[in-house]
């Protein structure tokens, strides 16, 4: 592939070698027929024979959802190939415009507020169509009419201009495109086959199904079974509004919404800081649980360990304070994971939900030697720097191939 300096408008910044000349411009009304979707909402089943496109099918890379809503009967039906776009999307119409293709024949029905494009112009590649359109996203976001609703009309979509080279360009761009989604593909397995494999071996760790050695290669003692209550104490944070938070504060601090932010690792960061000196100041081996939330109480059993001295402690966080020497990495995974439901049951409330130490410290947890506890927490902390490490080697390969296709198209 070769860097050629952009000299007419119609020439991208980076092409394979042996292909010059400028490309050439067609509106999308010369290039595909256009239908919008039925209203087939009416016809849903469970397990029906066909899938439904929605709004809901498309996410926000252009991809095919696998997971549809399904109907067992409509009077027509998508073909192998069509493009399907999305016609309306909430005010900031990120959504708008974003096509997929339909993998195979009569198998897919398309709802309204749902458009179609079936390919008529054979010199264009269906696959290179179809990354020019979400390419040029911008395009359909600046058509968007409407105010809390915004919606894509016919017109403008047909004005829609696609900017192409000859057919064997489009190709080699689509086929080398293609290899760098095959090999994003295969990052992204590697992750969830990485995470399945953690979540499997907590719950063999957990249940003692799996136990680790000492060093001298001999079993742990059996575990006990206490009342969280004999094993933490707690302590209430104090109240810290975001209108305290200030980058250049003294003190670092950590509002409750932030423990929401957690989903994998099992130990806080704290990136926030506060001018405010005044309220609860963490020990290191804290356990921070949200104890309020307008969602779930599932949310409310995210636990994470905080190993840093005197954060101040925001409002409707509760920080479990253990009474010996325990390792608060491994607490962190046992009871955001094996006890996670447990936990939950003790939310109380209907439009805001609360979680009570005083209620849930009669809960029963297990209490392994320091040292087992210390051996399945490094080795789940390794798993999710190992994981941690793919998603960022997936990030960098997607904002790769993003300022490459800026460059590969006009």
């Amino acid at each position: 592939m070769s860097a050629t300096t952009k000299q007419k408008k119609l020439v991208p910044e980076l092409r394979f070698s042996g292909f010059d000349g400028e490309w050439s411009s067609k509106k999308l009304e010369d290039i595909a027929e256009y239908k919008n979707g039925g209203a087939f909402e009416n016809n849903l089943v469970v397990g029906g024979k066909y899938n439904l496109i929605t709004l809901n099918s498309i996410d926000i890379k252009g991809n095919l959802k696998a997971e549809h809503k399904t109907v067992s009967y409509a009077d027509w039906y998508l073909q192998k190939n069509d493009l399907v776009m999305v016609l309306s999307d909430v005010a900031h119409g990120n959504f708008l415009g974003l096509v997929d293709v339909i993998p195979v024949d009569n198998k897919y029905v398309l709802n309204q507020r749902m458009g179609l494009l079936r390919k008529v112009d054979t010199a264009i590649n269906l696959r290179f169509l179809r990354l020019n359109i979400n390419l040029n996203q911008q395009y359909f976001k600046l058509h968007g009419q409407g105010s809390s609703q915004q919606n894509l009309s016919k017109g403008d979509i047909l004005k829609f201009k696609v900017v192409a080279p000859t057919s064997k360009e489009q190709q080699k761009i689509a086929d080398f495109l293609g290899s760098v989604d095959a090999w994003l593909d295969n990052l992204h397995g590697q992750k969830t086959a990485l995470q399945s494999y953690k979540q499997g071996m907590m719950q063999k760790l957990f249940t003692g199904q799996v136990r680790f050695k000492d060093e001298a290669g001999k079993s742990f003692p059996d575990w006990e079974e206490k009342e969280l209550g004999d094993v933490f104490n707690a302590v209430k944070g104090a109240g810290i509004s975001k209108e305290q938070l200030d980058a250049d504060g003294k003190n670092e601090c950590i509002l409750y919404g932030e423990l929401y932010t957690v989903y994998s690792e099992q130990v806080f960061e704290v990136r926030s800081k506060t001018n405010v000196s005044s309220g609860t100041r963490s020990k290191v081996g804290d356990l921070l649980v949200p104890c309020s939330t307008t969602t779930t109480a599932i949310d409310l059993a995210n636990v994470t360990a905080l190993n840093k001295e005197n954060v101040l402690l925001g409002g409707d966080i509760t920080a479990l304070r253990s009474k010996a020497e325990v390792d608060s990495v491994f607490y962190a995974y046992y009871l955001s994971n094996h006890k996670k439901r447990d936990l939950a049951k003790y939310g109380q409330g209907v439009t805001i939900i609360h979680v009570y130490y005083s209620h849930f410290k009669d809960m029963h947890i297990d209490v392994p030697s320091l040292p087992e506890q210390q051996k399945i927490a490094d080795f789940l902390t390794a798993l999710d720097q190992t994981i941690t490490a793919k998603a960022d080697e997936i990030t960098k390969v997607e904002e790769w191939k993003k300022g490459l296709m800026q460059k590969m198209f006009v």
